[in-house]
């Protein structure tokens, strides 16, 4: 089965100049990987008509489907509805029902428009008018060479829609495309280099319709298996099969599959136990807490949290001795250990969760440098203690501590 090549053309000066992060085409690929897609190419090309044209004669040599985001606005500064017309050698005309819809979606939100508005709806006549049901310029439809031309504003929820409500379902209309199955396993607490060293005689022994990726991200590893074939329901079992092979190597990191993340997997495991939680962050400031109810429905075992960032509120509100403080300093396995013990009585909680630290960049010592970090666990019976030595980035620090902590809880409910 030949495979379908596709590139991604990004527009605009702001692209180049950072200003705005191009998260349209990381989204994009995604899709096609989903379908079976190959991009073959990004490019990111300012507001200049040599440069345009350039990027699209240089895709058309190399690619079945073109995807083209940004550069449709109303303004002058805005090339990329013009260089189309000129490319594909086609005047711009008035589309009489793409006028219709931008004057009806500005009529909805009970805006005037201008006549630069009007001329959204005027389009190279040569293309294929694509509705836009949630903004104000359409798509343009083309087809040439056997290449085929998508050209979409740079409005992420705008260029989203126009690919789920066209372009995704268009694709295995006019390309015969593989059948594949992807499955994430979601890992947590090793780091990809050991995971990848746990699992090798594994990976190797993978079949050659079966590819693993490993995809690391902040206190995560994502491992990938991707599935090639022509029936979606062996696909699915192969995997499944490759997965119960591998889960007792490492099946106590492992968190979820897909899109499960973390703090939902927490979740389902509070819930399941009928448990209750509570934190009292220092260094993570109130991180943790976010993530956790960031989840609909953890009112159900969410208790609440405080921020003790000055000692005198440690031993305050969650009774940490001032002798504990004075002898062993904010930072240390003895202050987190009272920590979470304080919290879990304050809030009546089967777990008590706690973080004190050094986020940076500044605060650091010879004997606790920037980065030292020390969380804990308190439960009935016990309390688990865990020191970080993490790095120089404040934020990075903040945010590699809220995954330790729900790990750290995500472990001890287990054992629970």
């Amino acid at each position: 089965m030949k495979v379908v090549r596709a590139e991604i053309i990004a527009i605009g000066d702001e692209l180049l100049y950072g200003q705005i992060v191009d998260t349209n085409s990381h989204w994009i690929s995604q899709e096609l990987d989903l379908m079976g897609v190959k991009v073959v190419r990004k490019t990111t090309v300012g507001d200049d008509r040599k440069d345009v044209l350039a990027a699209f004669e240089s895709a058309e040599k190399r690619a079945d489907i073109v995807l083209i985001t940004g550069g449709l606005g109303p303004t002058k500064d805005d090339l990329t509805k013009p260089l189309l017309a000129e490319f594909f050698g086609c005047d711009i005309i008035e589309f009489p029902e793409a006028v219709k819809a931008v004057s009806e979606y500005f009529t909805r939100r009970g805006r005037e428009m201008t006549p630069l508005n009007i001329l959204q709806g005027h389009l190279p006549v040569c293309c294929t008018y694509i509705p836009n049901e949630v903004g104000t310029a359409p798509g343009m439809w083309f087809e040439r060479n056997s290449t085929f031309w998508m050209s979409m504003p740079g409005v992420p929820h705008e260029m989203k829609k126009l690919m789920k409500d066209f372009v995704l379902p268009k694709l295995p209309e006019i390309f015969p495309l593989p059948v594949i199955h992807h499955k994430v396993i979601k890992t947590v607490g090793i780091g990809e280099s050991w995971l990848a060293d746990l699992i090798s005689n594994w990976e190797t022994a993978l079949p050659s319709s079966i590819r693993l990726a490993y995809l690391p991200s902040l206190g995560h590893v994502k491992l990938r298996l991707t599935g090639f074939g022509n029936s979606k329901e062996e696909l699915e079992k192969a995997i499944d099969e490759q997965i119960d092979a591998v889960m007792p190597l490492i099946g106590k990191y492992v968190y979820g599959f897909n899109t499960e993340t973390l703090e939902t997997a927490i979740a389902k495991l509070l819930k399941a136990e009928k448990k209750t939680i509570a934190l009292a962050e220092s260094c993570s400031g109130g991180y943790v807490s976010h993530l956790i109810t960031s989840v609909p429905g953890s009112s159900t075992y969410y208790q609440g949290g405080i921020i003790p960032y000055h000692n005198q509120f440690k031993n305050k509100i969650l009774g940490v001795r001032n002798e504990t403080l004075i002898r062993f300093g904010a930072v240390s396995e003895e202050t987190v250990r009272e920590m979470a013990t304080g919290v879990l009585k304050l809030f009546n909680s089967d777990f008590g969760l706690a973080s004190s630290g050094i986020a940076g960049p500044n605060g650091g010592t010879d004997e606790k440098p920037v980065g030292t970090i020390w969380i804990a666990c308190a439960m009935s019976g016990r309390v688990e203690t865990k020191k970080l030595q993490l790095t120089q980035d404040r934020i990075l620090n903040i945010q590699l501590t809220g995954v330790a902590v729900l790990n750290m809880l995500r472990i001890c409910i287990s054992k629970k």
